[in-house]
């Protein structure tokens, strides 16, 4: 209760010691004067409203006056008078804490679950959700799964939307391996050639070799070194994207086709259409080769050599979860480390111009 209706109970209850000593003429009297004003009120006043103090006194002194004087006693009818009393035994025996009737709820972190595995895998129906719960330590009944899909709006899985365009290319980017050519000047304006392949699905670069004059028959032999050093990978690769370059001749589509790889000729004036091997030729110009100077043919391929293992080994990729390409790992949540408890090591790479970090204990 609040505290204005405490306190007008209290000032109500210390009246009634005064009215119990008076005499009976007095409050006969008394009684008389209040039926009457109760009278002229009901005359004048279509409506009397009470607060919440004035029905919770008129009920109390409801048990203390006979059932067939309320009428000539209270200015309301009996029957609001019990409902008032009845609200005034229901609040008093209300406990804050009472448990819901039947089975309990779904616990949330679990419908979470059911929506991220039928969002993550459009095939999937209820049944076979239930099923990998079931697998995961969740055991759930299959038609619990089943209305937490549909009072979220998730159809059964024949009618959802197939696989997105993100999903779609992340999946065949697995089977695809890009080339491209980067030029590079020397101190002596010497203009050096180098041949890139990165794979799509891992963002693994590999750098073929450079050389300043980039002939046909130089580029067919750096794709058999290739092939060499992919050796059972190349059982995972399905397209070629290249451009059409006069370089790239039938003899160096061979040695691909000759493994099942079929060759993709972009658009001549399209590089986007060979955007993920462009992205990483924009990589090592402005990561290395702006802000370093080339002297000979030799150099170029040790530092080039020297930063594609920081690229392939330690550099992290937004596309795969901030991991390297090289890293087989999991990618897991964000933990914080007390970074007070370990120690960062440095490793410097290609004289201090890039910067590799270990955490050591």
């Amino acid at each position: 209760m609040s505290l204005s209706i405490v306190t007008t109970l209290v000032r109500n209850l210390i009246k009634v010691p005064a009215a119990v000593f008076r005499s009976h003429l007095a409050k006969d009297a008394e009684v008389l004067a209040l039926r009457h004003n109760n009278a002229v009120l009901r005359r004048q006043i279509a409506r009397v409203r009470y607060e919440p103090a004035d029905r919770i006194w008129l009920a109390v002194l409801s048990r203390l006056v006979p059932r067939e004087h309320w009428r000539q006693a209270f200015a309301v009818t009996p029957t609001a008078l019990l409902r008032w009393h009845r609200r005034l035994v229901a609040r008093t025996w209300t406990f804050l804490r009472h448990c819901r009737p039947g089975r309990p709820s779904t616990a949330s972190t679990v419908k979470q679950l059911i929506l991220r595995l039928a969002r993550e895998n459009n095939s999937w129906g209820h049944r076979r959700i239930q099923g990998e719960l079931a697998r995961l330590g969740h055991p759930i009944a299959p038609s619990t799964v089943w209305e937490i899909l549909h009072s979220s709006g998730v159809g059964p899985a024949p009618q959802r939307s197939g696989s997105t365009w993100r999903q779609f290319l992340t999946t065949q980017a697995h089977g695809i391996i890009a080339a491209d050519f980067l030029h590079l000047d020397t101190v002596a304006l010497k203009r050096l050639y180098a041949l890139i392949f990165i794979e799509h699905g891992t963002r693994r670069l590999h750098l073929a070799g450079v050389t300043a004059h980039p002939t046909a028959q130089w580029t067919t032999q750096q794709a058999r070194n290739l092939a060499m050093t992919l050796g059972c990978r190349m059982d995972w690769l399905r397209y070629l994207l290249r451009d059409r370059d006069s370089k790239y001749t039938r003899a160096f589509d061979a040695i691909f086709e000759a493994d099942d790889v079929e060759i993709l000729l972009s658009p001549p004036p399209a590089p986007k259409a060979n955007a993920i091997c462009e992205r990483a030729v924009g990589t090592l110009r402005r990561e290395l080769l702006d802000r370093i100077l080339i002297y000979n043919e030799a150099h170029a391929r040790a530092v080039l050599a020297e930063y594609i293992r920081h690229y392939n080994g330690h550099r992290p990729h937004q596309s795969r979860q901030h991991l390297p390409p090289d890293s087989a790992e999991p990618a897991t949540p964000a933990t914080v480390t007390e970074l007070q408890a370990h120690r960062l090591r440095r490793q410097r790479l290609l004289g201090g111009l890039i910067n590799q970090y270990q955490r050591t204990a």
